[in-house]
């Protein structure tokens, strides 16, 4: 059985490209089982505005263009996740304001972190004393599986990235153990695990208001010229 995903136009990251977190999500919306952990590993830029093709294929998913182009693989995952502890919403504002993307941003097109996107989620994720980063921020009205996937993408690419070096998503995994509610103040936060070359893999957390582990991923960011 095929399915079907649109990566809408607005919900990019670097210009005419999907975002690596909501596209994942997208996909992990279509695929996951109950209960089960997604991993996306992204083959190519996800193009926005055009149908691409899920289909279950050597015993994960593929995701295709209309020429047939590999976009990205699904599979199950069955390692743990760990998430990256939680801080104060104070801590999550402190850190907000030394945001390094606030003076100058490789993707100014991110949906997700871009200070330029008044449209998009506003998540500033900057560093915290220990070398995590954090960022808060308020839930758009209608809140879905991609909304978080995204959320949980940014803050921990930018443990590493800098406007002279960025990075992109090139794989993720995630557990969204409940939604937020909608407008919902809530913190991120991200850790990086560790850096070989070109990859860094990081995890990254989101907390509800009260506090409470909403979601949690691990991601592999890649270095880029």
């Amino acid at each position: 059985m095929t399915e079907h995903i649109v990566i809408d136009a607005d919900r990019t990251g670097p210009p005419a490209t999907g975002n690596g977190g909501w596209t994942s999500g997208l996909v992990a919306e279509k695929v996951a089982a109950p209960g089960g952990t997604v991993e996306v590993t992204l083959r190519q830029p996800p193009p926005v505005g055009v149908p691409l093709a899920v289909t279950a294929e050597d015993g994960g998913w593929a995701v295709r263009d209309e020429g047939g182009l590999l976009v990205a693989t699904a599979a199950v995952r069955t390692a743990e996740i760990e998430p990256v502890p939680p801080v104060s919403r104070t801590e999550a504002l402190a850190a907000t304001g030394r945001y390094p993307g606030h003076a100058g941003h490789p993707f100014p097109t991110c949906y997700v972190c871009s200070p330029q996107r008044a449209d998009g989620l506003r998540i500033f994720p900057g560093p915290l004393p220990d070398g995590r980063t954090a960022a808060a921020f308020t839930m758009p009205p209608q809140v879905s599986v991609p909304v978080v996937w995204a959320a949980l993408d940014c803050p921990g690419g930018w443990t590493v990235l800098t406007a002279a070096q960025p990075f992109v998503l090139g794989r993720m995994a995630a557990v969204v153990d409940a939604l937020p509610e909608p407008d919902d103040e809530c913190v991120v936060t991200g850790a990086l695990v560790r850096r070989e070359g070109r990859k860094a893999l990081v995890r990254t957390s989101l907390y509800a208001a009260t506090g409470a582990l909403l979601a949690r991923a691990e991601a592999t960011w890649i270095a880029v010229a």
